[in-house]
Parts: C-alpha cells; sequence; structure tokens
C-alpha cells in the first residue's frame, strides 16, 4: 500500500472548510453562516461558489493553507506518461484526479477534493512506494484530465479492427452491429461524443471528403479539426448515427433529422442529429445538449447594470411580447431560459413551445415541436391558448402565422417571450412589419426587444499584455473606441486548448419601446433613423458594447469586428 503525503486522513476528521475560510480572509463570517444555515445537502464551499462569494482560486488557497498542500499550477504541467497509465481513465475522471509524474516509486498527483475518502483509498492502492497529493483549481484539473485522457486516443485501434474485419458496410450489416456495443463502428461513435463533451463542443461535424471523413468540433464558437478517419468509414459512420437517433438508413438522397440519448462520464446528453448529401457523401451534424448545464439567472448573463435594469422592468411587465434577436448561435435561447428562471412562480401557468427543448424546466410546460404529427409552432401555440396560461414562450417566430398568434397573444393578456432572427433590436421590429404584421399591432403587442452576439472570452490563464499594431489602434479609434493604455490577449495555453480565448460571453443591447419608438414605426420612419431615435433614448448599441468589452480587456477587437461590427457592416 502507497503512503499518503501529507496524511490527510486527520484533516479530514478535523477540517471545517468555513473556519478555514474566513481565517484566510476568503469570506466573511457573516456570509460562511448565512450560507451554512441554508444548506441543503450541498458542501459550504459549493453553496459560496453558487452565490458568487467565492471563486475556485480562492477556494483552493484556502484548502491547500488548511491542508499544508501545494497547488500545482496546472497550466504548466505536463502529465508524463508513465504516470498517467498508473491511473485509468475512468478513475481519472470519477476522482478529478490527474497524474503529473512518476520518480523513483514517487507518484505525484493533482486533486481538486482532498476531503474525498474513495479517492484516498483508491491512491493508497495505487503500485508505487509513495503518493505525493498537491491540490488544482477544479475547472483547471478537469480540463486537463480531458485533454489528457483523450476517448480519440486510441481511435486507430478501432480503424484497424474496423478494416480487419473485412466486413460491408450495407445497412443489414450495419443494424447487426448496432446492438454490439464492441463493433469498432460503435466504438468511434461514443468516443467522437464523448470527446466532444469533454472538450465543451457544441457541434460535432462528420464530413466526408475526397481524403477521408473530418471531425470537427465547434468549440466556443469556432470550428477546430480533431481527427480524420478513412473514407471507407464514412457510410458506416452515418448509419451508426441514424440507427441511434430512429433515421432511416436506407434513405441517402434526402436530408433527414433525429434525436438519441447517452450517458458521458455520468451526464446525460441529448444529441440531435441532422445529415444531408454532399459530392463525397451523407455528412453529419451532431447538436449537443447536456442536462446537467448549469442554467443562469438573468444576472449571469453578463449585461451591463444599466442594460440589465432595463431587461428586468421589460420582462416584470404582466402582459406583453418580449423578444430576444439574434442570428443563429448568438445565445438567444440562453437568454430565453435564464428569462423563465426569472419570472416562474408556483402561482403562474408557464407553458413553452420549442424545436429542440434545450433544457427541461421542473414545474414548466414544456411541448416539443413535431413536423410529423403536425404539431408547429403555429398549431401548438394555438393549443397553448387553450390552456390557461400565463407566461408562454415560443422558441421561435418562423413565419407569419406564429407571429401573429404571438402577437395575438400578448395583446389578450399574455407575456410572450420568443426569439427573432434579426442583426439587432430595431431590425426584429421591423422584422414584423415585413411579415404583414400590422404596425399597430406590433406597436401595442411589444414591450421590448433585446439583442445579442456571443464573443469569445480572452483565456485569463494565459492573458499577457501586447502592443499592436498601429492598424489595430486606429480601427479600434475609427470604429469609435476611447484611448486605451493597455492590451491584453490570450497566448494560448493547454487550458484554453492553444487558443487564447475560453468560453463565450454575451454582447447586448435592451430597447424599450418609448411613445417616441411606437410614433416612428407608426410612421414608416426607416430602421436607421429609429435606431438612432433609439440610441439618444439611451440604448446602448451592440456596438458600444463590445467595444467596451475591448476597452476593459474581455474580449479583443479581432472577435467583436467578426461578430459586431461584421453585421453592421453588411446593413
Amino acid at each position: 500500500m502507497a503512503t499518503l503525503v501529507p496524511d490527510l486522513d486527520a484533516a479530514v476528521d478535523r477540517a471545517r472548510l468555513g473556519d478555514v475560510l474566513v481565517e484566510t480572509g476568503s469570506v466573511g463570517r457573516d456570509a460562511v453562516e448565512t450560507a451554512a444555515a441554508s444548506l441543503r445537502g450541498t458542501r459550504l464551499g459549493t453553496a459560496l461558489l453558487e452565490d458568487g462569494l467565492l471563486d475556485e482560486i480562492a477556494l483552493t488557497a484556502a484548502l491547500a493553507r488548511h491542508f499544508r498542500l501545494p497547488v500545482l499550477d496546472l497550466r504548466k504541467a505536463k502529465p508524463a506518461p508513465t504516470a498517467t497509465e498508473l491511473v485509468s481513465e475512468s478513475d481519472a475522471h470519477q476522482f478529478d484526479v490527474l497524474p503529473v509524474s512518476l520518480d523513483e516509486g514517487v507518484l505525484h498527483v493533482a486533486v481538486a477534493d482532498p476531503l474525498n475518502r474513495e479517492l484516498l483509498d483508491h491512491l493508497r492502492r495505487l503500485p508505487v512506494k509513495q503518493v505525493n497529493v498537491a491540490l488544482g483549481v477544479p475547472s483547471h484539473l478537469r480540463n486537463r484530465v480531458n485533454q489528457t485522457y483523450r476517448a480519440l486516443s486510441e481511435v486507430q485501434t478501432d480503424i484497424d479492427a474496423f478494416r480487419s474485419s473485412a466486413r460491408t458496410t450495407d445497412e443489414l450489416t450495419v443494424a447487426d452491429d448496432a446492438t454490439d456495443q464492441d463493433a469498432p463502428i460503435v466504438q468511434v461513435v461514443n468516443k467522437i461524443v464523448t470527446q466532444a463533451l469533454r472538450d465543451r463542443a457544441s457541434d460535432v461535424h462528420i464530413e466526408p471528403t475526397d481524403e477521408g471523413v473530418n471531425v470537427r468540433f465547434r468549440i466556443d464558437g469556432a470550428l477546430k479539426e480533431i481527427v480524420t478517419l478513412p473514407g471507407e468509414m464514412a457510410a458506416a459512420l452515418v448509419s451508426r448515427l441514424k440507427i441511434m437517433a430512429d433515421m432511416n438508413i436506407v434513405e441517402r438522397r434526402r436530408p433527414q433529422d433525429g434525436q438519441f440519448e447517452m450517458t458521458v462520464d455520468g451526464r446525460m446528453l441529448d444529441v440531435r442529429v441532422s445529415t444531408t448529401t454532399t459530392i463525397w457523401g451523407e455528412k453529419a451534424v451532431l447538436r449537443l445538449l447536456d442536462r446537467k448545464r448549469s442554467l443562469l439567472r438573468l444576472g449571469d448573463l453578463g449585461m451591463p447594470p444599466s442594460s440589465g435594469e432595463r431587461f428586468s422592468r421589460i420582462v416584470g411587465s404582466p402582459f406583453g411580447m418580449v423578444i430576444v434577436a439574434g442570428p443563429t448561435g448568438s445565445g438567444k435561447t440562453t437568454t430565453l431560459y435564464a428569462t423563465l428562471t426569472e419570472i416562474n412562480r408556483p402561482d403562474m401557468n408557464v407553458m413553452t413551445i420549442e424545436d429542440p427543448v434545450e433544457y427541461v424546466f421542473p414545474k414548466i410546460n414544456q411541448i416539443q415541436i413535431s413536423e410529423q404529427a403536425g404539431l408547429t409552432f403555429a398549431t401548438g401555440l394555438k393549443s397553448i391558448l387553450r390552456q390557461d396560461p400565463d407566461v408562454i414562450l415560443v422558441g421561435e417566430v418562423r413565419d407569419v402565422e406564429t407571429a401573429r398568434i404571438a402577437v395575438q397573444s400578448a395583446l389578450t393578456g399574455h407575456l410572450v417571450l420568443s426569439s427573432v432572427h434579426a442583426i439587432d433590436a430595431v431590425s426584429a421590429l421591423y422584422r414584423l412589419l415585413d411579415m404583414g404584421i400590422e404596425s399597430f399591432r406590433v406597436t401595442s403587442a411589444i414591450v421590448g426587444v433585446v439583442a445579442q452576439r456571443l464573443v469569445r472570452r480572452i483565456c485569463r490563464s494565459c492573458a499577457r499584455p501586447y502592443t499592436p499594431s498601429a492598424q489595430e489602434q486606429a480601427l479600434f479609434r475609427n470604429l469609435g473606441g476611447a484611448a486605451k493604455d493597455s492590451w491584453v490577449r490570450g497566448e494560448g495555453c493547454s487550458l484554453c486548448s492553444g487558443t487564447g480565448y475560453f468560453e463565450r460571453l454575451g454582447v447586448f443591447e435592451v430597447l424599450s419601446l418609448t411613445d417616441e419608438i411606437r410614433q416612428a414605426l407608426v410612421e414608416g420612419t426607416p430602421p436607421r433613423v429609429t435606431r438612432e431615435l433609439a440610441v439618444r433614448q439611451g440604448m446602448s448599441s451592440l456596438q458600444t458594447e463590445a467595444l467596451r468589452l475591448v476597452a476593459a480587456n474581455v474580449t479583443t477587437l479581432d472577435e467583436v469586428v467578426r461578430h459586431v461590427f461584421g453585421a453592421e457592416g453588411s446593413q
């Protein structure tokens, strides 16, 4: 049995996290006592993190001081293969433990939770003389575990097995393999989806080309090539996905849609599958929806205080229509869900109609669109109106009929939340007018619009100051940016996979419909004039908010030019 250094059992017995945090000055005594009094099966540290009273780095530092443990900077750590082979992939993910190095029988590991007795017992059973334990920031540690234990690292074994089987990829053969979890093609699909979830991918693209099958993940809004598979696997991959998603594997010419569920690292995952035919064969795109993702509240969206207060007043209206506008992939659904979380109460009947239902709310009635069953946004919305609703969420206004019913619902005493594809808040209003909705109905029904974009956030782990080029500084000034003394960008590190960006944040503009804006819409004023009026009345535009984020070194000029000013320039 390996010796554990330090001996954490005594520390586990005496540890009182609240006292530790107060002693280190991380949190005040009142905050600890308040959080402790409201605990319901949740650890104190977790509760303080969720309440925003503590961050992971401060919590890790407090634990390290109390247990006399070192803190390992996982941004620079390079796990050695001799160390990682001592801990299996499943154990590394289960216990949040990363083996870093092995030196003369002494194994050095980083852990996130030194109070986990099961983890400590597992470390003692390792075939080494001694295990030296260090702490790692939990999110950093999990990210490094995902990068170190790659689900696709042994995909070549499955490729070789697929080739050596010398079996055809006709429909009957693939259908037989669909029930065999050890079949090579099944293993490849499982590993692709597993790695995608671990890499925080929102979409997976499986694309046949003349040279093979490219697998790309969309991470933080940008596609990244992950692996290239042999071309002979293309048909089998798509057929396997079709079987999982209950689609027709014989039909290869028409686009199809389906969905399936699977569990990855203990997390239930909904996967939406879409196929279409290209000149090289069928391409598949998978949308990954993690059921256990944390649901944001309005205050977590990142709106500046002025916009956040304005939007809170808008959604506090007892009736009317609230629109969230933006292009595909701009985070509209996240904002709608955050709004529902804010306004949902036990005395209200909240109903939604969505395509797809991306997150299941407790005590909210959600309806999934089914074109095959004749359940569209329009027909579903009509049925909802007979269900005595207080709040209605319409996932998207796609056609004139849905728009008319939604507007009429808002005019008859319901609060209606919906999304519209439009480049900014004012354009969303004119989009409804273009659909043929009368201006007096639009101005009477709509109480506010929020438009948004998503931009990548500079990775805080590798953010470094730099001197921008004269051209970059001139562009920033020409776009309306204020004088800026310091510039920061991500150099690229292990945590952000070398991109210099980690996660995304929203850029918002919030429009309240004033009497002057309503009059402009009724009189047929051009959109640009109406937009200028909204800005004069206090609306902070997408462009202004984006430049504010650049000035605060939260994101880069490249990002806002690509995602915000690019749309502005196309008007």
